[in-house]
């Protein structure tokens, strides 16, 4: 999952980071007023990332590149690869080196946490403790896969999903490299 690029597209308002954060976790309309206002901003930044990409030219070039028997899979293998490329570049992106940056992050999601899904409160330990830490490395992005291969109820490919990443390295970092501007202009204005 790219949870480092949609903590790194919020700009600095916590309810933002908060509710990117949760986008994946939370399903359905934003009506009800079941967050408060900023995290429900944030999941809307995060829908409209998620919308931004399925559009955008160099994501779906990321994506048709990949081997079509990933199938759909090809967008969540593009979504962890691009996290990839943030992690290992950060500081070509961030004054504030990973590791603080992932700390302070985690502290804002924490104090957030009474107004976010429960799904999401359970896996704040694995996101920043083993997954986010380690997506810099090859072998993080593997185990990220193995991972989310086993946690799916139905049979999947992503346990193979790192050879993609051997065979097509340089042109998804290429991609990755376009493609960040972009997205970062969407975030900037919807911000």
């Amino acid at each position: 999952m790219n949870f480092l690029f949609h903590l790194y597209l919020s700009g600095d308002d916590p309810d933002l980071l908060a509710g990117n954060l949760a986008g994946d976790f939370v399903k359905g309309r934003l009506l009800d007023g079941r967050y408060p206002p900023g995290i429900t901003r944030g999941i809307r930044l995060h829908r409209g990332i998620d919308s931004f990409a399925a559009g955008n030219r160099w994501f779906r070039q990321s994506r048709q590149s990949l081997h079509p028997s990933f199938g759909l899979y090809r967008g969540v293998l593009v979504d962890l690869f691009y996290d990839h490329f943030l992690a290992r570049d950060w500081d070509e992106h961030c004054a504030v080196p990973l590791d603080e940056y992932l700390a302070a992050a985690r502290r804002l999601v924490t104090e957030r946490e009474a107004f976010l899904p429960d799904r999401l409160v359970r896996v704040v330990p694995a996101i920043f403790d083993e997954l986010l830490p380690s997506y810099d490395r090859r072998e993080g992005v593997e185990k990220a896969l193995l991972r989310m291969s086993r946690r799916l109820r139905r049979e999947n490919p992503l346990a193979a999903g790192i050879g993609e990443l051997d065979r097509h390295c340089c042109a998804l970092e290429e991609e990755f490299r376009a493609f960040l501007p972009e997205v970062s202009e969407y975030a900037h204005r919807f911000r």
